[in-house]
């Protein structure tokens, strides 16, 4: 408005101008290069008015959209945070207001739906679509690449590395649809696979499995390899917990030299394993490190061993400004590289050297998937990716 205002004023100015120069010309003759001054001079204003206005309407829509993407990534943090005991807490306060027949009757389909997670939920194509998605990949940004076609005949195992803090990179590329990874990947249905404890939350088990998320169990993967068909990838955070542990910026490791867990699964059910790698994953939060024989660190593997979680004491950027401590994760780009498939047998009873070959076929296929790409993503050539 008051950029208008201005050009108005200034409009004004060179009408004044204009009737100076025709009182002028009365007397001393014509002067069209006075008159053209002040019609130039009049149209200048109002485009450079305009000019403003919209650089204006810009950078506040700029602004707008930023703090949407920041919201929409806050949200999910805290979800993956305190949803689940929120929600616990809120059911049993309104069991001991009027309004307990809401929570009997929460509980009661809780009873009846408790196993529909190992059969790999409840997925919705409309929340895995929500927008709020596209400002959560924006923030960062997120992108998928893919490297190789997936045949709809055959079911795969991807291992997702490296785990991060949260794991955000998995959770936007696989249990959303911001990157397009049914477009990329057409008949293949992804899963993500976290801990089964989640699934225990009430309301929150409901928002996971919305999103193609399921546990990461023996039962759930054993269902969804043999008795849903082909097409099915299950994504599996090998390194976990302990992996987690080590995550900070600049550091490219991953925990996977005595994890063969995953491979077994492959090799009983004839799933191809599909090495896969998130550049970017560890920059976006910064962790207090504890060293091995602290008491820190004994802490966080007594829950890591009893729980099935390692607590990580960890910090982002504030929510309004980048300078201050948050929740909210550091805007640092996160590219998830899906790997060439490795063929895997279905054997019914595979031995420890099935497994082994296998696992060392996984480890490779790997470094070469990180060293192939590493220098595309800001990485130096002389990066090595370190397996623990």
């Amino acid at each position: 408005m008051k950029t208008l205002i201005a050009a108005y004023s200034g409009v004004l100015r060179g009408e004044r101008r204009a009737k100076a120069d025709l009182s002028q010309r009365s007397h001393r003759g014509p002067s069209l290069s006075r008159e053209g001054s002040g019609r130039w001079g009049t149209g200048s204003s109002i485009l450079s008015a305009l000019q403003d206005l919209f650089s204006v309407t810009w950078i506040n829509r700029s602004k707008v959209e930023k703090q949407l993407q920041v919201i929409s990534v806050l949200q999910w943090v805290l979800s993956f945070l305190v949803m689940g005991v929120a929600c616990s807490a809120i059911l049993m306060y309104i069991f001991c207001t009027d309004c307990w027949l809401i929570a009997v009757l929460y509980f009661t389909w809780l009873v009846f739906d408790w196993n529909t997670p190992k059969k790999g939920g409840r997925r919705s194509q409309w929340v895995r679509n929500w927008a709020v998605w596209r400002y959560f990949r924006d923030y960062f940004p997120i992108q998928l690449v893919k490297t190789h076609n997936l045949p709809t005949t055959r079911n795969y195992i991807f291992g997702y590395h490296p785990h991060g803090i949260m794991g955000l990179g998995a959770f936007c590329n696989f249990s959303t649809e911001a990157t397009e990874v049914s477009k990329k990947f057409p008949g293949i249905r992804p899963y993500l696979a976290t801990l089964a404890g989640n699934f225990r939350m009430p309301v929150l088990r409901e928002y996971l499995m919305s999103g193609g998320i399921c546990p990461v169990n023996r039962d759930t993967i054993d269902y969804l390899l043999s008795k849903n068909g082909s097409g099915n990838a299950i994504i599996i955070v090998v390194g976990g917990a302990a992996e987690s542990l080590s995550s900070m910026p600049g550091k490219n490791a991953v925990t996977l030299r005595n994890r063969k867990g995953f491979v077994k699964l492959a090799l009983r059910h004839g799933a191809d394993l599909v090495p896969t790698y998130s550049f970017g994953e560890n920059e976006v939060y910064k962790q207090v490190i504890f060293e091995e024989g602290s008491w820190g660190r004994w802490v966080q593997k007594k829950f890591q061993k009893y729980i099935g979680f390692a607590p990580c004491i960890f910090h982002g950027r504030g929510l309004f400004s980048s300078d201050t401590w948050g929740l909210v994760p550091y805007s640092k780009p996160i590219t998830t590289v899906v790997g060439e498939p490795i063929t895997i047998p279905k054997l019914e009873h595979p031995t420890q050297q099935d497994i082994d070959l296998y696992h060392t076929m996984y480890m490779e296929a790997l470094v070469k998937l990180f060293d192939k790409h590493k220098t595309k993503f800001g990485l130096p050539e002389t990066e090595v990716l370190e397996v623990n």
